[in-house]
């Protein structure tokens, strides 16, 4: 492929910014990067200079180190200017993790789709010491590892309110076909689904911005995993079907500010990718079926890499939701092991 045409993924910056400080992306539209404490170790954050305040977009875990790095990129690269609003395109708790410490501390606005609030709050609310009995039931259902399984058993599973700041009532509602006023920029707002439900994204009517979150990442594509909550969820599908709808948007001169990894132009082509890899993979594992499987079992062909202990519950339910998409589409039946695993054949 010919690097210097429009079918390449482009990144205008090959370094993020450093730890407090800030690099412009375009007029009044500041990038900046917060910590994680796992293997994706960063996320991107955004400021838009509404000229006496900022609008930020995405926030970072509560921690006491992003607190701290807030604070400094306040009295920085932000000028001492307030917070008159805080947008977040997803109720992940690296997106809205100190959404609500900006309302409380800093009177800012929070503005959200509806679904992600109320996911937000909900997880907020559902603390646990040890993982729920229907949990338990998911996880042997997937056929995760018996020795995982003993583990995660008697220990505290990863809570919301352990990484995200309590949430004040109330937030201003973003929708599906809305345009939204930041930044001296009219954006329309396009809602996806499949990483996370009603996932709102930002396409700008004045330039070629786009406000992305994790919905159309580079190089890495985002988790789209199936949950105890809703088992019989189909984010494959419904990941394929937003990935096709931002197709149709997508053109090559987009700037894309990402949630993860560095801004780039060439969406198009990213989109395909995107669409393609998900096929692909579908297409491998459907070809690994020809003798019953768990979703435990599937991580060869999906991922084509070796998954580590860090990485083994997000492989799980990634595993199940691929193979609930085949089960849902008709292209494979199942069946239940005797230790409640679900087996999946290609018919």
């Amino acid at each position: 492929m010919d690097d210097s045409g429009p079918d390449v993924l482009r990144y205008p910056w090959p370094e993020p910014p450093a730890e407090a400080e800030a690099t412009e992306v375009a007029p009044g539209v500041l990038w900046m990067r917060l910590p994680l404490p796992m293997k994706l170790d960063h996320v991107n954050v955004y400021a838009l200079d509404e000229g006496d305040s900022w609008t930020l977009v995405d926030t970072g875990f509560a921690s006491g180190r992003s607190k701290s790095i807030w604070r400094r990129l306040l009295d920085g690269p932000l000028q001492g200017k307030p917070v008159s609003r805080v947008v977040v395109t997803h109720h992940h708790p690296d997106h809205v993790g100190l959404a609500g410490w900006f309302q409380a501390e800093f009177g800012a606005e929070l503005l959200m789709t509806r679904t992600a609030w109320l996911f937000a709050r909900m997880l907020l609310l559902d603390e646990q010491p040890v993982p729920s009995a229907e949990t338990l039931a998911f996880y042997k259902s997937a056929g995760m590892a018996p020795d995982i399984l003993a583990a995660r058993a008697g220990e505290r599973p990863f809570n919301f309110a352990d990484v995200v700041a309590p949430m004040p009532l109330g937030f201003t509602r973003l929708k599906d076909g809305a345009c939204l006023r930041m930044g001296g920029r009219d954006w329309d707002i396009h809602t996806g689904n499949g990483h996370a439900p009603e996932h709102a994204t930002f396409f700008s009517r004045d330039d070629n911005l786009v406000l992305a979150g994790d919905q159309l990442l580079p190089s890495i594509s985002p988790n789209i995993g199936v949950y105890a909550t809703e088992p019989m969820a189909d984010p494959v599908g419904d990941w394929l079907e937003s990935c096709a709808h931002f197709q149709s948007l997508a053109r090559p001169g987009h700037l894309v500010l990402v949630g993860h990894k560095l801004p780039f132009t060439g969406l198009p082509v990213r989109m395909r990718q995107l669409i393609d890899n998900h096929h692909g993979a579908l297409a491998r594992l459907l070809d690994f079926l020809d003798t019953p499987k768990a979703a435990g079992e599937c991580f060869a062909p999906l991922f084509k890499r070796s998954i580590g202990a860090g990485e083994y519950g997000l492989a799980l339910v990634e595993s199940v939701a691929h193979l609930s998409h085949l089960y849902q589409s008709g292209q494979v039946t199942r069946s239940r092991r005797d230790d409640g695993a679900w087996l999946y054949k290609r018919l």
